[in-house]
């Protein structure tokens, strides 16, 4: 028999329905995108297979128990009534996180130590063994959620945040995470049909996100993940849904994918990224193209196509380059001038960034870069649009 138990997948604000379409594709069921994340039910291999196909998930919880609460003695009862001896040994170690909405307890911190103690208490009435704390890396995680009546206890099924794809050497500097990477691509609807190019690429999420898309390269294929220290764990399940990604896998998937920053040393670095990402042949025959280059001076790598980016926020960019706020005007004559018949999706925290570039946006999703508050600008750039700066505009008539 198999068994339909609850999850949870947590993702960036902004993200929450392309994630849902995610999960449908690995066979979740009651599908529903809440703020921050999405619930889903399936069997266990299901949220195995959420984890390494997931582009846009953060973390993948199992919901092991829910009820109500009054107190921190309610609390506990309900930590203690869960049978954690079923899912991990007292010899793995242990840490519990909580977060809260609306929670009438005076103290959170006193509520993690509540739920850690009915935790210690029952692996070692059950075991005869209590598990070690580690806040740095443990072996298993429980997530609490309370809100203004009831508290779900989660059982975390990632380890690592699932933007961590296990090929970052160097995230460059004001890092962009992987799966917000994958989330902005697949809000702009692009496709391997159509060339690409992030102009700010730093250290290549985007492109390296982008080609691993177009290889259907599963972004899961070369980490390892909380769900294998678990008991019970099914890992003749694990090691076919392995095998079928990897058959998958197309590297020869045709594809025109390029990104391009001002700093040689980052480039560099991309190229790495790269390589570790298992791109050495999208690399060498230039499906996947990186150079340094100005942004300000960039040329089209096709006669159309999509720009997604991320440019520098705040006052300053590159040392050789102008304050941003000038240096984005300056890319968007660029762009009238070089890119007509191109799109230009745009992520950043600045709301002018339209008016700076002289171009009247046609979309906008708000979404959070960390805590951060952003919008994603979508542009057309159009033929003729292009005023040329200086003397000869003030002349203009």
């Amino acid at each position: 028999m198999t068994t339909t138990d609850s999850f949870f997948a947590i993702c960036p604000r902004g993200l929450e329905a392309v994630l849902a379409g995610e999960l449908a594709a690995v066979g979740a069921t009651g599908v529903r995108a809440e703020a921050g994340g999405v619930a889903f039910a399936g069997e266990l291999r299901t949220a195995y297979a959420a984890n390494l196909h997931s582009r846009i998930a953060s973390r993948v919880l199992w919901q092991i128990a829910q009820g109500s609460y009054r107190d921190e003695k309610s609390l506990y009862a309900l930590a203690a009534d869960v049978p954690w001896e079923r899912h991990f040994s007292p010899r793995q170690t242990l840490r519990v996180g909580l977060n809260a909405s609306r929670s009438p307890l005076a103290s959170l911190e006193f509520a993690t130590l509540t739920v850690k103690d009915a935790i210690v208490d029952r692996m070692r009435a059950r075991a005869g063994a209590r598990p070690s704390i580690d806040r740095a890396r443990p072996d298993v995680r429980v997530f609490v959620y309370l809100d203004e009546s009831a508290a779900t206890l989660y059982l975390d099924l990632s380890g690592e945040p699932l933007f961590k794809r296990g090929w970052r050497e160097d995230k460059g500097e004001a890092p962009l995470k992987e799966n917000l990477a994958a989330g902005l691509l697949a809000l702009a609807g692009w496709t391997p049909a159509t060339p690409l190019l992030d102009p700010f690429c730093g250290s290549g999420t985007i492109v390296i996100e982008a080609a691993s898309i177009a290889a259907r390269r599963a972004p899961g294929l070369q980490r390892r993940f909380a769900f294998e220290k678990l008991q019970g764990f099914d890992a003749a399940a694990w090691r076919t849904l392995r095998e079928q990604a990897r058959a998958a896998i197309d590297d020869r998937a045709l594809a025109l994918i390029a990104g391009s920053d001002i700093s040689t040393r980052v480039i560099e670095t991309a190229r790495r990224n790269a390589r570790l990402a298992g791109l050495d042949a999208w690399l060498a025959d230039g499906r996947l193209r990186l150079a340094a280059v100005d942004a300000r001076k960039i040329e089209p790598p096709a006669p159309a196509g999509m720009i997604v980016t991320n440019p520098p926020y705040g006052e300053q960019s590159h040392p050789k380059s102008a304050p941003v706020p000038k240096m984005m005007g300056e890319v968007a004559d660029r762009l009238k001038q070089s890119f007509a018949g191109w799109t230009a999706w745009i992520l950043t925290s600045d709301r002018a960034l339209p008016r700076q570039m002289r171009l009247q946006e046609t979309r906008k999703t708000v979404l959070f870069n960390g805590p951060l508050e952003c919008r994603f600008f979508r542009f057309e750039i159009v033929a003729g649009a292009y005023r040329p700066r200086g003397r000869a505009a003030a002349a203009a008539p």
